[in-house]
């Protein structure tokens, strides 16, 4: 009867310690299929060339304000930012993060301190691109205004990739594209527009292919001036060229108002010489947020506010 139950206690332990063998073998696969995923690397293409990227990097640093909305909206922590130049929708980086530095100007020394898996830049840190490269993984995420929405879902769906938010990416992409194509059916194909930005008591307009230039080419208003020089700053006008192009809609950016000092763009532009034209007559005169416009174009949050902000001014 003593070797029976002896017989019976041992098999009962050899089979607590299968299950425990057991157990550790499964958490030891899991553990290495997280490694595993953790450590996958992807190439990268992008403007100012490839760059091999592991995919979910668990300390990135952020200059381009609309791949920041972007994560964001996805759910994903950052660890630094430039705090000067943030959008006032996006604030609460200022006491979540570290700061990156200026958008011109980044801090390598703190940069380094961070020690990132990955850096996130767009047009004004290109001339930074080589010395953040040797820091860490760099990669340009900057919208192509030439292909604005081409651009922009590319950039969110490699977002979406590298973060493993592939599946909330492209739910987020199509609730933009749904949101554009309303617009585009009520957009008005028998009026003009005509984009400007107003600093310092001055104004310089954007056409088609500009860095506002989504309004016509995705939007679907067409430009009063077809021929506007594209630039990142767009061509100096008149207030008389205003007058003299005469749009239905005149779309204003005050930059002034996130990076400057200047004069009200009310005050700049409703002037005795806009005020003869249709836009102002007709009450279709509409002030774009430069939060979203100046600050973080090409972001999953910035782009369907600026959807919402010309289809709620289109009469």
């Amino acid at each position: 009867m003593i070797k029976k139950l002896s017989l019976l206690l041992l098999v009962a332990m050899l089979a607590v310690v299968a299950v425990a063998c057991g157990s550790d073998k499964e958490k030891e696969e899991s553990s290495a299929k997280k490694e595993s995923a953790k450590s996958e690397e992807i190439t990268v293409k992008h403007q100012l060339g490839e760059t091999k990227v592991k995919t979910n990097p668990e300390k990135v640093v952020v200059f381009d304000m609309g791949a920041l909305d972007t994560l964001d909206k996805l759910g994903v922590e950052v660890a630094a930012v430039p705090h000067d130049g943030l959008p006032k929708y996006l604030s609460k980086y200022e006491g979540t993060t570290e700061n990156a530095g200026g958008l011109k100007e980044p801090d390598f020394e703190k940069i380094n301190e961070i020690a990132p898996d990955l850096i996130l830049i767009s047009g004004r840190q290109s001339e930074a691109y080589k010395e953040l490269s040797k820091i860490a993984p760099t990669v340009f995420v900057g919208v192509d205004t030439t292909k604005y929405m081409e651009s922009f879902e590319e950039n969110v769906t490699l977002l979406g990739k590298i973060f493993d938010k592939k599946d909330e990416a492209a739910k987020e992409l199509a609730s933009v594209e749904e949101n554009i194509n309303a617009l585009k059916e009520k957009a008005p194909t028998d009026k003009t527009g005509l984009i400007v930005l107003a600093s310092g008591g001055k104004v310089s307009a954007y056409g088609p292919d500009s860095r506002f230039g989504i309004i016509h080419d995705v939007f679907g208003v067409p430009a009063v001036d077809e021929k506007l020089e594209v630039s990142t700053h767009g061509q100096s006008i008149s207030f008389e060229y205003i007058a003299e192009k005469n749009p239905d809609y005149l779309f204003v950016v005050d930059r002034d108002a996130v990076a400057g000092d200047g004069a009200a763009a009310k005050e700049t532009v409703e002037n005795d010489i806009v005020k003869n034209t249709k836009a102002f007559k007709e009450g279709n005169i509409i002030y774009l947020d430069p939060n979203y416009w100046y600050l973080s174009g090409g972001g999953l949050e910035s782009v369907n506010a600026m959807v919402k902000e010309v289809s709620e001014g289109i009469k």
